[in-house]
């Protein structure tokens, strides 16, 4: 079945890929140009030092790759560690499922700490992991900051602090896909060893680049460590960062440039001020979900995510059929529940170049898919919620004060 626009903009509230804005979208329309003429080198050069800004740190080395966030898993993975090598990753939801898979299926010997979906990752678990390790199997500690499947968000200032309670020297591997540019990330500060993150979650790009960015000690790490690569081989784009001309093989040049508009945003924003929007865009959110009558699929406050919101229905109701309803009929694109979550859940993403009146936009549509399906809302009332929280806490716009 051929599918034609509906009038207007499709409302992209999934939890990813996200609105691209203009700006990056009229960078981004050029022509192909030879990448080993001055000017990629040249604009790489800058990019590589702005995106550590996004990572908040000074000693990383980032690696831009033409990949997906599951590409940039697989990079941070075998440049670290060799098969056999002993990790604790966290079960809390469907990514950080796939992430266990692929280290799995990497040949590393994986300790899962599983937690109902919907909590956040069991530290205690980890604590006593590490106590007990006395002899230091524990290569890698493995987490997914923000599980988008449910919406928690977990706190790796906590297990750092743990690792350094132990004075374990395992490495600290981050998934940053759906937190980075948007949620409060400091890898310097905790002592983060590789991050990641993809372009098209809160930079607000199209699909296509993972972002990576290596720790001194995991650049060390990687001179040993035996796992194969070629693709994703750090050593290679070493090779050519001491060269000058930064890439062993062909970029995406169209994403070079969207990436350069992008991170231009973002700082004339200030990523504190990126970070407090996603802060006030999720709790609007969290209050229309309470006046509504329905609850969050995250079970405690301390995990709740900035940048996706999983709302559990009633049984009688399946939500995927909202999510079919609200693409169907209003042109708004809802995040459906994954596997475990499947048919229970639906998922508002609030992320990346995102303001106010679009959220309020949303919200309203998911009323209206609600009443279709027979749930029992007021129409109005979460919008109405909604409105007076953000009419109370929303900034006049920097650059026209």
């Amino acid at each position: 079945m051929d599918y034609v626009n509906g009038p207007g903009r499709n409302h992209l509230f999934v939890p990813g890929p996200v609105n691209i804005p203009d700006q990056v979208i009229r960078a981004m329309n050029r022509n192909n140009e030879d990448y080993r003429s001055p000017a990629i080198p040249a604009l790489t050069k800058t990019l590589l030092e702005d995106v550590k800004k996004i990572f908040k740190t000074t000693t990383g080395t980032p690696f831009l790759i033409p990949t997906t966030g599951t590409g940039a898993w697989e990079s941070a993975l075998t440049n670290t560690l060799s098969p056999g090598d002993r990790t604790i990753s966290f079960l809390i939801g469907q990514f950080s499922l796939l992430w266990i898979d692929q280290q799995q299926r990497l040949g590393f010997d994986v300790d899962v700490v599983e937690s109902d979906w919907g909590q956040g990752a069991n530290l205690d678990i980890l604590a006593s992991k590490l106590a007990a390790d006395t002899a230091h199997t524990i290569k890698a500690v493995c987490i997914v900051h923000n599980e988008t499947a449910t919406g928690v968000t977990n706190h790796l200032a906590k297990v750092r602090k743990i690792l350094d309670d132990y004075r374990h020297p395992a490495l600290f591997l981050v998934d940053g896909v759906s937190s980075i540019c948007a949620l409060d990330f400091r890898m310097d500060e905790w002592g983060i060893d590789v991050a990641l993150t993809g372009s098209q979650k809160a930079l607000s790009l199209p699909t296509g680049m993972g972002i990576v960015c290596a720790s001194p000690k995991a650049l060390e790490a990687s001179k040993t460590a035996k796992s194969v690569k070629v693709f994703f081989d750090w050593k290679d784009y070493l090779k050519f960062y001491r060269m000058g001309t930064y890439w062993p093989y062909t970029p995406s040049i169209h994403l070079l440039y969207g990436l350069r508009a992008a991170l231009d945003l973002i700082f004339e924003e200030g990523l504190d001020n990126v970070i407090a929007r996603h802060n006030r865009l999720a709790t609007a959110t969290r209050i229309a979900v309470d006046a509504w009558g329905l609850k969050n699929c995250t079970q405690k406050e301390e995990w709740f995510s900035d940048t996706v919101t999983a709302v559990v229905v009633p049984q009688y109701i399946d939500s995927s059929e909202i999510v079919r309803r609200a693409w169907k009929r209003y042109n708004l694109s809802l995040g459906l529940g994954l596997n475990k979550v499947a048919g229970k859940v639906f998922r508002i993403g609030h992320l990346g170049n995102l303001n106010e009146l679009q959220l309020l936009g949303c919200l309203a549509g998911v009323e209206m898919v609600l009443k279709d399906v027979g749930y029992p809302i007021k129409l109005g009332s979460g919008v109405g919620a909604a409105s007076a929280y953000l009419q109370n806490t929303t900034p006049v716009i920097a650059s026209r004060i």
